[in-house]
């Protein structure tokens, strides 16, 4: 029964992860949710329990064994020593630690082996790099994938709560027939739009989000020189990032044994036909990454090649769901240096 804080427990992955929480009963000793001074002294629901709100301090999480961080990325770069320092664990949502070589980047299905050389900071990846992962992962008992080329169709909470009041304030104001409120989150209005542009722009034309897509899956998937190409788009959805991926394997593949694979692998579900894909409305609300439309890739010589579509909860599965099954991880390994 560990003793929990949660760090931006009142943002769109907080709220996720209370609910996930109740949901897949995890133990908790004493919860302490934290945030800024701004929603400090607010009320949020637990196990049928009020709980105020604190603002995050180092006597806040003195006592805590593991610190669930959903906040920035200074905030992870403050908070997550002090956690480390005081002999509990850290697993943070956030960029900041996700490429440091002593920081194990966890999807508890694919690597969770990983945890064992944890140093008291875990990463969970970007919410798009793990449901492409997961698949990955699955179809590597079939062949090795040698190269993956992707397209993401990202909903907007994946920037948070202030984005979804954008797009609904958007869509309320073009069905009332006004003008559309300039947006304030995303350089263009979002609203019956997507925009190719998630995160700031690098200096060779990518973006940060394609970015952490193509290194992240190096490290979890352990093919450090794995190519990895993507494009990021933003569209007008609230819950649920979809992908489509072009995945070239080292052999040729047969998509029967793909399709077994899939199917064996724990958190995916796969469809069995055509037709039979998930929707972000469909993924919203549960802990599955959902995969469909898988097809032989004509361009990929020697049937090497395959494409399939998939699709999971961003603010679950992406965030708050594997955050809690990495501490279920840590938990089952014996792994958390200090207990209550």
């Amino acid at each position: 029964m560990p003793n929990v804080a949660v760090i931006g427990a009142t943002g769109a992955v907080g709220d996720v992860f209370l609910r996930v929480a109740e949901q897949r009963e995890f133990p908790i000793d004493e919860l302490k949710l934290l945030a800024t001074s701004r929603s400090a002294g607010k009320q949020l629901q637990f196990r049928g329990e009020a709980i105020t709100v604190e603002e995050t301090s180092e006597a806040a999480i003195a006592n805590a064994d593991v610190v669930f961080c959903s906040a920035t990325a200074e905030a992870s770069l403050i908070w997550g020593p002090i956690v480390r320092a005081n002999g509990g664990v850290m697993i943070d949502d956030g960029s900041a630690f996700r490429m440091e070589a002593n920081v194990p980047l966890v999807v508890p299905e694919v690597n969770g082996a990983d945890l064992e050389w944890h140093e008291g900071i875990v990463s969970i990846p970007n919410c798009t790099t793990t449901p492409m992962v997961l698949a990955l992962h699955a179809m590597k008992a079939v062949a090795t994938p040698v190269r993956v080329t992707a397209a993401t169709y990202q909903a907007v909470t994946g920037s948070g709560s202030a984005a979804a009041a954008e797009l609904r304030a958007q869509v309320e104001a073009i069905g009332r027939g006004e003008a559309v409120p300039a947006p304030t989150v995303y350089p263009q209005q979002i609203a019956m739009n997507v925009l190719p542009h998630v995160d700031d722009f690098d200096e060779d034309g990518y973006t940060k989000e394609e970015i952490k897509m193509r290194n992240e899956t190096r490290k979890i998937l352990h093919q450090p020189d794995l190519p990895v190409a993507t494009t990021c788009v933003r569209v007008p959805t609230l819950v649920g990032h979809a992908e489509a991926v072009h995945a070239e394997f080292d052999r040729p593949v047969d998509l029967k044994a793909l399709h077994a694979a899939l199917a064996a692998q724990d958190g995916i579900v796969i469809g069995e036909g055509p037709e039979d894909y998930a929707t972000p409305l469909q993924s919203e609300g549960n802990d599955l990454t959902h995969v469909g439309r898988l097809r032989p890739d004509p361009t990929v010589p020697d049937g090497r090649g395959v494409v399939f579509w998939c699709v999971s909860d961003n603010l679950r599965k992406g965030a708050a769901t594997n955050a809690i099954q990495i501490a279920e991880e840590l938990i089952a390994r014996n792994l958390l240096k200090r207990s209550s």
